[in-house]
């Protein structure tokens, strides 16, 4: 198997890094970064697509229940996430499934490892916010809402789940430049060690023993081609006459 290929010495991170850098986008401020409200009261999810809209964040999409949310990520629950979203807001207390529940459905069985959920509540006390955290919540806001943290921890969650994006990108180019590394060090041949040659014939032993001549043995343990021609010497001694005229003409010495 032939894989034409040139290989070079030196180390070329330099210009892996910059190739890297034009392929990963640059942070825009959350710009085009999709937001999920969930909250069962409509008041609610108004007022929040309304700071949020104030932000900056055009893309909202909102849900008035755990199941309406699921559905909104996913139209198949048995499909693993696709990305969509990039951040959610989720409601603790909802008739049915509550918030932490969900958060904990929406960062196991559903596949959203890597999507921020921020609860929104209005209780008192910290053991429903460990629940919320160990259910898989980075963070939290508190109704009423204060608008300059509202929008630090929705910058900072947007901020998280652009890194993370980031840095699966960078896992998958070089992911991709390693597959295609490991492929070109399998099809490029070298040749290397100790050549049993034939002092008369010039042929070379393989390592099952049998002898082949010099250009095959070469041609199948490298990636070099042969081309023919006949050295000075040679025609000198094969055709004299021939090696005189060019002499002559002094196309040879």
């Amino acid at each position: 198997m032939h894989y034409p290929a040139q290989i070079e010495t030196g180390c070329n991170c330099e210009d892996s890094t910059e190739l890297l850098r034009e392929e990963l986008p640059d942070w825009a401020g959350g710009n085009g970064m999709k937001i999920l409200i969930v909250d069962d009261n409509e008041r609610m999810r108004l007022l929040l697509s309304r700071y949020l809209d104030g932000f900056g964040y055009g893309e909202i999409l909102t849900a008035e229940s755990a199941n309406q949310a699921f559905k909104a990520l996913t139209p198949d629950p048995e499909v693993p996430a696709s990305g969509g979203v990039d951040l959610i807001l989720m409601d603790i207390n909802m008739p049915g499934l509550d918030g932490i529940e969900a958060c904990r459905r929406i960062k196991g069985d559903m596949g959203f490892n890597d999507v921020p959920v921020i609860i929104v509540t209005n209780e008192e006390g910290t053991e429903h916010l460990k629940q919320a955290f160990d259910a898989g919540a980075m963070d939290y806001v508190k109704k009423p809402f204060n608008r300059l943290e509202l929008r630090v921890r929705v910058e900072s969650a947007l901020k998280l789940k652009h890194a993370l994006d980031a840095q699966k990108r960078v896992n998958q180019l070089l992911e991709e430049k390693n597959l295609a590394l490991i492929d070109a060090m399998e099809n490029v041949k070298i040749l290397q060690g100790l050549l049993p040659v034939c002092a008369s014939c010039k042929k070379i032993r393989d390592v099952s023993g049998d002898w082949d001549s010099m250009e095959s043995y070469i041609s199948e343990h490298s990636e070099a081609e042969f081309t023919h021609g006949i050295c000075p010497d040679c025609e000198q001694k094969l055709y004299p006459e021939i090696h005189r005229r060019l002499q002559e003409r002094g196309l040879v010495r």
